[in-house]
């Protein structure tokens, strides 16, 4: 996964905010930018006069811009008429077009030979679009798509729905991006973030970031202007993984077991019924010679994370992760939970998949 920020020019932030935000961004490791060129209530003046700026400020930290596109776009720029060569000369490198281009533009314009990508949105994409692009010599290879952000409080999209869209993306070699608000300063006119999932709209910069990551999404954006330092560096430190990330409150402080908990783990091929197991957890155990006393053996629920004690015998060591209650059993000690909104992600634990516990 790779991640990314927003630069609004002639909005929000002053010029110079712009400037440390891709400063910090690209000190954190951070390698996108998404810009438009098309917002209503930019200061189009403004717009044009810090855009090249913006642009080779990039290009100096080596971070690609992603700008959204369309017929009052060009008016913006004061361009006469739409020109590949005009947004490659600026350092756009990929152009998410948001209304007013044909099958056949789009076609054409995935033919071109200047490093530019299209990017086709998400959101709205379909199976059919899909088919007559693959059938009529579009070059896959440079199509991206990319979700929409919704401002406005309850048009947000569903979990199912975003994640649907992304299968259904990914199986034409389509990666594909969306966007997780910032709880730091939301971006008017609505100030109310700017989330593809409805569901981010309350949730933890870090849930809405894993969330997305669990999802399979392959990069994520913060979708408002000025992030929090914290933002910027958890967008930073979770790019490059496709782990699924899980945040447990533990419950133990047994040193053997926190480190444990720390190992990275993968899901067996095998996928359980009641539990998610993990392929090396019981390794991990008996290479380090531990043993696990009975503790914490009480009823367990969904979202509990357990590990099987000494009294199992050759199971002591099995790390897993309840999908559904369970009675109690003196041969498994409860070592951590997962909060309502973690549990969520419990369900990409497909089998094969890696994943990681954060402490």
């Amino acid at each position: 996964m790779s991640t990314g920020i927003s630069v609004y020019l002639g909005l929000d932030n002053h010029f110079d905010e712009n400037i440390e935000l891709i400063k910090k961004a690209s000190k954190a490791g951070i390698k996108r930018i998404f810009t438009s060129l098309h917002i209503p209530e930019a200061d189009t003046e403004v717009l044009r006069a810090e855009l090249k700026e913006i642009l080779d400020l990039a290009k100096e930290c080596n971070m690609s811009v992603i700008s959204d596109v369309s017929p009052r776009a060009m008016k913006v720029l004061g361009m006469a008429g739409f020109s590949l060569t005009h947004f490659a000369e600026l350092g756009i490198g990929t152009l998410r077009l948001d209304d007013g281009f044909t099958v056949d533009e789009i076609i054409s314009m995935s033919k071109n030979d200047l490093g530019i990508n299209i990017q086709l949105n998400a959101s709205t994409i379909t199976k059919n679009l899909l088919e007559t692009l693959k059938e009529n010599g579009t070059n896959m290879t440079k199509l991206e798509a990319m979700h929409n952000f919704f401002p406005r409080e309850n048009t947000g999209l569903s979990e199912e729905f975003v994640y649907t869209k992304t299968q259904l993306l990914h199986q034409y070699g389509i990666k594909v991006s969306a966007f997780i608000p910032s709880l730091n300063r939301p971006r008017s006119p609505i100030f109310a973030g700017l989330p593809t999932l409805e569901l981010h709209r309350k949730t933890s910069f870090s849930f809405s970031l894993r969330h997305l990551l669990a999802m399979g999404i392959d990069s994520v954006f913060v979708g408002d202007s000025l992030p929090a330092d914290k933002e910027i560096e958890l967008l930073g430190t979770y790019s490059n993984t496709d782990a699924v990330l899980l945040r447990p409150e533990p419950w133990t402080t047994d040193a053997d077991i926190i480190n444990l908990l720390k190992k990275p783990f993968t899901t067996r091929p095998d996928e359980a019924r009641d539990v998610i197991r993990t392929q090396e957890s019981r390794k991990f155990v008996k290479e380090a010679g531990i043993i696990i006393k009975g503790d914490n053996c009480g009823p367990r629920n969904a979202g509990y994370v357990t590990i099987d004690n000494e009294n199992y015998g050759r199971y002591q060591g099995e790390l897993q992760i309840l999908k559904d209650f369970l009675p109690a059993d003196h041969r498994v000690n409860i070592v951590a939970s997962l909060s309502n909104d973690e549990k969520l992600l419990i369900k990409y634990l497909t089998p094969g998949k890696s994943f990681r516990f954060i402490l």
